[in-house]
């Protein structure tokens, strides 16, 4: 089995909602959370806070899973949205829920501050968050595991429709005008699902909705995989790295911008390492096989 190579956070900003960033903005919360308008003053708060190029929606890793039907704790000033009781018990449970609708509901909030805060002239990142972290605002996460290893049809089906649902929400992005998209899925790390499972995950999933979203994107969009999984789909034999020569020195956002319409997935720095320059220039996309 190949070894996956580990890749460690080391991000001190851009963490999102606190206490430091929602002083003195007159927001009630966790109303805030719920509104275009109030995200738009939130995300350019956390920007200022962070001394970023960039806006970043949502704050949170909920919204996908409350467009299926999830119960959240809406959180206040200091914590935003996570998920609550679960409401799943099983892979056809989840099957049963229904599909997201990116005109409805938090997700379409979201997707109009993306909209606005581009017609705006910001650079608008939108997170998209991955299938096992939505899982486990579904259900505990103890089923989730075991499902996947008693009911494996039954987990591949929920995969197939969880990537549905992502891709609609990715290409909905895209048409707000989101420079960046970033996927990440802090449930299905590789240290935390290991070796094995993280193996048979990018087979499963990543590999296959990776190719799908790397057809959806274009010179108005380019996608960013967390470093995490990038290792993984790399290590595991389904993609390799391309270097493409930029300027020595540039800011890794500015990188990946000049690369819209040239490279479709990146995925060497986490976003949140604010300014973070490549030192020798060199881009590296993300080729999959």
């Amino acid at each position: 089995m190949a070894e996956i190579r580990e890749y460690k956070c080391t991000y001190s900003n851009s963490v999102g909602i606190s206490a430091e960033v929602t002083a003195g903005l007159g927001l009630e919360f966790p109303d805030a959370y719920m509104h275009s308008e109030t995200m738009q003053v939130l995300a350019k708060a956390i920007k200022a806070h962070d001394d970023a190029d960039f806006c970043l929606l949502p704050f949170c890793r909920t919204v996908e899973a409350e467009a299926m039907g999830a119960v959240l704790n809406y959180g206040d000033a200091n914590t935003g949205p996570r998920a609550k009781d679960p409401i799943c018990e099983g892979c056809a449970d989840v099957l049963a829920l229904p599909a997201v609708d990116v005109t409805k509901g938090r997700m379409a909030e979201v997707l109009d501050a993306c909209k606005t805060l581009k017609d705006q002239g910001e650079t608008v990142c939108l997170e998209v968050t991955g299938p096992f972290t939505i899982l486990q605002a579904l259900m505990e996460p103890r089923k989730v595991f075991k499902a996947y290893r008693k009911d494996r049809e039954g987990m591949l089906a929920v995969l197939e429709k969880l990537g549905a649902d992502l891709l609609a929400y990715i290409e909905a992005g895209k048409k707000a005008g989101v420079d960046v998209i970033i996927f990440s899925d802090s449930a299905g790390a590789p240290e935390l699902l290991g070796p094995k499972f993280t193996a048979q995950a990018v087979e499963d999933f990543y590999h296959p909705f990776l190719k799908k979203v790397s057809e959806l994107m274009d010179d108005s969009c380019i996608f960013l995989l967390c470093p995490k999984f990038t290792y993984a789909v790399i290590d595991t034999g389904f993609a390799e790295m391309k270097d493409h020569d930029l300027e020595p020195g540039i800011d890794f956002l500015e990188a990946m911008l000049q690369m819209k319409g040239k490279a479709k997935i990146a995925g060497q720095v986490c976003i949140k390492n604010i300014g973070v320059k490549l030192a020798n220039g060199k881009f590296r996309e993300i080729i999959l096989k």
